[in-house]
């Protein structure tokens, strides 16, 4: 059995709740090993498991968007390795952000099956740990696209292991496999949106998504790609996509639609467990893919200015599609605020404040990319008085990530607005903090994840009908079998898509990285890529973090590194 070691601190139920629905109880003076042998110390093990899924999405989003077609660096520097590929060596910053939490979430897995031989025994004991076993899949499953073959681990460490040997990737997808098998077999059906637990329909959606990625490596099997169109069919189960587009990440003040009927799988948060610490417990998500605001002196939410969407990723989006309004802030807007029996003039937030949308004045418009000149003069005209003193209108090609170059100054990329938060726990002074649901797996995806397979599987008709169902929701003309190809999937992922955590796998996934990461990425060129002896840079290397720790130095390195 191969081991990895990597330094663990005890698991206990400290850690904040990982879903509205999956609440822990502290038991901080009971010792874990009696704790865990009940019933309640059980559940309250499998809930942490949860929990770590926070330290996995939360952060820095850069090995999942960082270094793609669709964003690139604003005037904020994003790591230069992960960005760029020229710098990128197992030393670089931020390349072990995904290494060491995924087996933070394996280990504390790997405690609860040790523990189910030994807890009471309950009737519901193999569905808590189907649910495990789901969550350590994902685990392997992220791990296993970003570096490749990675060590894999099923004991319960509890002493430092000091030699680790790495297992193929086709291993690992083998022991991923295994673990959703399992994870379907045992898992419950209840909906979603009031368990808030993996059930079949998330088993279903991620064994999707490994055997489509499986699929495309030199060790795929030949059914791969028709195995990735069942599971994901098992996963739609005859749903249409109802809720519009602009009521899946709906935020207002009172609340967020996140537990909608289309999430299948989410990282969930709850303003009361994240009160006690909630710069460190909530999450960055809405910090990124946008310009800086202006600052705490505005009022506006405080944002990066690097993962900014790129020409490509904004041009993708016609006339009349619903997503381009939903996904972007179009207008910025300002008004008054009064806090404390102070008013003052706020930009941005008003949007979803105001009780009188009405008198709200527009700082900022971008003009999207099909607007005519006469359609400038029409919009000009309809909006005079809703101009504010100091309207700067945005001409189409000129708020994008590389016109920074350019202009360099505050609200010139346009920002994403899908990860907003209305109600933030701390003001905007504090950074980056939301409390909204990070979103691992919806129904539009899992229908494009359907479109991909039966493509590839040599069914494209039956693909392109799964792919129109996303159009169709988003109000455009349906593709036609001659437009029906990967390069149109990832365009539609694209812009179904846009910040949801997928870009980097997808065009890894698909062999298109380097091509359209040159293309589009004004960071980025072909070179950029070529490593060590000539070998691309496609996988993230493994951290040299973890091969310092290692004793056994026969540790294979990743090709380019």
């Amino acid at each position: 059995m191969k081991k990895f070691i990597i330094l663990l601190g005890i698991i206990v139920g400290t850690l904040s709740s990982c879903s509205n629905y999956i609440e822990e109880e502290s038991l901080s003076n009971v010792p874990a090993d009696g704790t865990y042998k009940t019933a309640a110390g059980f559940q309250l093990l499998i809930n942490t498991n949860y929990a770590w899924l926070k330290s996995i999405y939360g952060g820095n989003p850069w090995l999942f968007e960082a270094g793609t077609d669709m964003y690139a660096e604003g005037r904020t520097p994003e790591p230069a390795g992960l960005s760029q590929y020229t710098l990128l060596i197992p030393s670089s910053d931020n390349v072990a952000d995904l290494y060491r939490p995924c087996y933070q979430l394996i280990q504390s897995v790997n405690k609860a099956i040790y523990y189910s031989s030994v807890t009471e025994q309950t009737a519901n004991l193999n569905m808590l740990l189907g649910e495990a076993r789901f969550l350590r899949a994902q685990a392997y499953f992220l791990l296993v696209q970003t570096y490749g073959g990675v060590p894999i681990v099923s004991e319960n460490i509890t002493t430092p292991v000091l030699s680790f040997t790495r297992n193929s990737a086709e291993e690992v997808y083998t022991q991923i496999i295994t673990d959703l098998d399992f994870a379907l077999a045992n898992v419950g059906t209840a909906a979603y949106s009031t368990s808030g637990k993996v059930n079949k329909r998330a088993v279903n959606d991620l064994l999707a998504k490994v055997y489509l990625t499986r699929g495309y490596e030199t060790f795929g099997k030949a059914d791969d790609f028709s195995k990735a169109a069942s599971y994901a069919d098992a996963a739609i189960a005859g749903q249409a996509l109802n809720i519009p587009f602009n009521q899946l990440f709906v935020t207002t003040a009172t609340g967020d639609n996140d537990l909608n009927a289309e999430t299948i799988f989410s990282v969930q948060y709850d303003k009361a467990s994240t009160s006690t610490d909630p710069t460190k417990l909530g999450n960055s998500q809405f910090y990124y893919f946008s310009s800086y605001l202006g600052g705490a002196e505005t009022g506006a939410p405080l944002r990066s200015y690097n993962l900014c969407p790129t020409d490509y990723a904004l041009g993708l989006y016609e006339k009349g599609d619903a997503r381009w309004n939903a996904t972007f802030m179009t207008e910025i807007v300002e008004g008054p605020e009064t806090v404390n029996g102070s008013t003052k003039t706020i930009l941005y937030y008003p949007y979803y404040r105001s009780s009188n949308p009405a008198t709200l004045k527009v700082r900022h418009f971008y003009e999207p990319k099909w607007f005519t000149p006469a359609d400038k003069t029409a919009w000009m005209t309809a909006n005079a008085s809703r101009l504010a003193s100091t309207f700067v209108y945005h001409p189409w090609g000129e708020y994008s990530a590389a016109h920074t170059l350019i202009k360099n100054l505050d609200c010139y990329t346009i920002p994403v607005k899908k990860f907003d938060d209305a109600n933030p726990t701390t003001p905007s002074s504090t950074g980056p903090v939301s409390t909204r649901d990070i979103i691992v797996s919806r129904l539009g995806e899992t229908y494009l994840i359907a479109a991909e397979a039966y493509l590839k599987a040599g069914n494209p008709g039956t693909g392109l009908a799964r792919l129109n169902e996303v159009r169709r929701r988003a109000g455009v003309a349906n593709a036609t079998l001659a437009q029906f190809n990967i390069d149109y999937i990832l365009d539609e992922r694209g812009r179904e898509l846009l910040g949801e955590y997928k870009r980097w796998f997808d065009l890894k996934r698909t062999g298109t990285l380097v091509a359209r990461a040159s293309a589009y990425n004004y960071k980025i060129k072909e070179a950029n890529f070529v490593g060590v002896d000539g070998k691309l840079k496609i996988l993230r290397p493994i951290p040299q973090s973890a091969l310092d720790l290692n004793q056994n130095k026969d540790f294979p390195q990743n090709p380019g590194y």
